[in-house]
């Protein structure tokens, strides 16, 4: 006698702000429920959701993780079919990550760490941030480039409201990035290679977008501009063993035997040099499948991979 097979049930989580989720993701229910599979839209903190009663749940427009994230890693650590899983969530919440990047060998944009548990004097400042060209402050917690401003060596009110901007955070209890500002932005912009369960997808082309100090508006910013791009084969080959490493560097179990299900690897394009990383996105609700032709069908197709893959007795299926 056949059996039919249960429809898999899909969470895309999402934060409390955008209940109906973004775009991106009302497509991908759609692409879902085309596959035979029952998705819906949840936001994380809430309540009422059984999570236990999903074969996966997936991180989606969660954009405030970052401004909570002991309640978003204590919510993490109840749901055993999160993807990304929650030692990924731990790991690439906190970009402490890129240190440990560079530690292993990888192309990561130099970085200067300033930690909270240490006390700067304004001159100590002066004299570690950059003395030529321009130079971005950040904190090591933060999504969608909250907190960040970009900053001129050779000015002095710059200088100093570069001071005052690091001084905040480090009062704030926050480790803070100063990072040198890769003048190849301006001139080659930025890349973001998606890869789908281990496979890359699509790629992504970034103009220039901070262009100046920390404010309390969004004129520090330009208008974001993408489009689609065809990266050169250095940049797929270095995603891919930046995306290599990572597996084996994420503490907690081991995620040789799993792809993950999702990453994203923003780089900086340097023409025929190297590629550098700007930024390792794991639980980024941006894949850009609307500029991927193609990429919102091996999304969902990913998706549904993960559950049969999870549901294979052979695999490490469920716990983190």
């Amino acid at each position: 006698m056949s059996t039919v097979a249960p429809t898999p049930r899909i969470a895309l989580v999402t934060s409390a702000d955008l209940p109906e989720g973004e775009p991106e993701d009302r497509a991908l229910l759609v692409a879902l429920a085309e596959r035979g599979a029952t998705a819906s839209i949840e936001v994380w903190e809430d309540d009422g959701v059984d999570w236990s009663s999903f074969d996966l749940v997936v991180l989606r427009s969660v954009w405030d993780y970052s401004e909570r994230r002991d309640a978003f890693l204590a919510w993490a650590a109840t749901v055993p079919t999160l993807r990304n899983p929650l030692n990924v969530v731990r790991w690439n919440s906190d970009k402490h990550y890129l240190a440990a990047l560079a530690e292993a060998g990888l192309p990561v944009v130099e970085t200067l760490w300033l930690e909270p548990t240490r006390t700067y004097a304004k001159r100590d400042l002066h004299n570690r941030f950059p003395a030529r060209e321009d130079f971005v402050v950040k904190p090591a917690i933060s999504a969608g480039s909250a907190d960040t401003g970009r900053y001129t060596s050779t000015d002095a009110d710059s200088r100093r409201m570069a001071i005052a901007h690091a001084h905040r955070l480090l009062n704030e209890h926050r480790t803070v990035l100063v990072q040198r500002y890769m003048p190849e932005i301006d001139t080659f912009g930025e890349s973001s290679l998606v890869f789908l369960h281990g496979e890359y997808s699509h790629a992504i082309h970034k103009g220039a977008m901070l262009v100046g100090e920390e404010s309390a508006d969004e004129s520090v910013y330009t208008r974001e501009t993408m489009q689609p791009w065809q990266p050169s084969e250095l940049e797929i080959r270095t995603a891919s063993e930046i995306l290599t490493t990572v597996r084996k560097l994420i503490p907690g179990r081991s995620l040789q035997s799993r792809p993950l299900l999702y990453a994203r690897i923003d780089l900086v394009v340097r023409g025929d040099q190297e590629p550098l990383l700007m930024e390792l996105e794991l639980i980024e609700p941006a894949l850009y499948t609307p500029l991927g032709p193609g990429s919102l069908d091996r999304f969902a197709s990913a998706i549904l991979r993960e559950v049969a893959f999870g549901a294979d007795p052979k695999n490490d299926s469920n716990a983190v």
